[in-house]
């Protein structure tokens, strides 16, 4: 089933009355794109479906408060990410975080990225330490502002963007190795 636009709108009615078919669905539907913004924040598959239950614990908890006032995919992806940055907020503190006001952009073809398949960013991502891969989440896939990111994790900006630029020196290097020596050569 691919409900879409007023199906969406019935299949949301009867799952706040409670249908369990409609929540069927409606997890059915949703699920698979939520779980890949669960994949990114997650080191590991088990954490990506805990954060994936635990966020649609809290979209039929609060699925009712839902108006329609944005797209309904948006308002689902911002429960998963604020799930996983409560996942992580604690975790954070127990990872050193250099706060550095100046750093050097260290990746200088951007581009590379675009071309490396979503399992092998995913894999990347993965072997970023805690603090990088929370805050290159939020910063380059999200688009938070580091202003904003440092609100949520309750950090200094300056902290944000140390971080933000380690994930990127980290993914620099990470392209660099045998395992992504494919890539290397893309955009010289």
């Amino acid at each position: 089933m691919n409900p879409a636009g007023k199906d969406i709108e019935i299949i949301v009615e009867k799952c706040n009355e409670g249908d369990r078919k409609a929540q069927k669905a409606f997890y059915e539907h949703f699920a698979p794109q939520l779980y890949v913004v669960c994949l990114r924040y997650a080191r590991t598959t088990l954490e990506a479906d805990d954060m994936l239950q635990d966020s649609f614990v809290k979209i039929f908890t609060k699925l009712s408060d839902f108006r329609g006032e944005s797209n309904i995919s948006y308002w689902l992806k911002r429960i998963v990410v604020n799930t996983a940055i409560n996942y992580y907020r604690n975790k954070l503190y127990m990872y050193p975080m250099v706060d550095v006001e100046e750093y050097q952009d260290v990746l200088k073809h951007e581009h590379v990225i675009s071309k490396i398949q979503l399992d092998e960013l995913l894999e990347m991502l993965h072997e970023l330490p805690e603090g990088c891969r929370v805050i290159f989440n939020l910063y380059a896939i999200e688009g938070y502002k580091h202003q904003e990111i440092a609100e949520m994790l309750k950090i200094s900006e300056g902290t944000s963007k140390s971080q933000f630029a380690r994930a990127r020196q980290l993914l620099q290097e990470m392209l660099r190795q045998d395992h992504w020596g494919s890539y290397e050569s893309i955009g010289k």
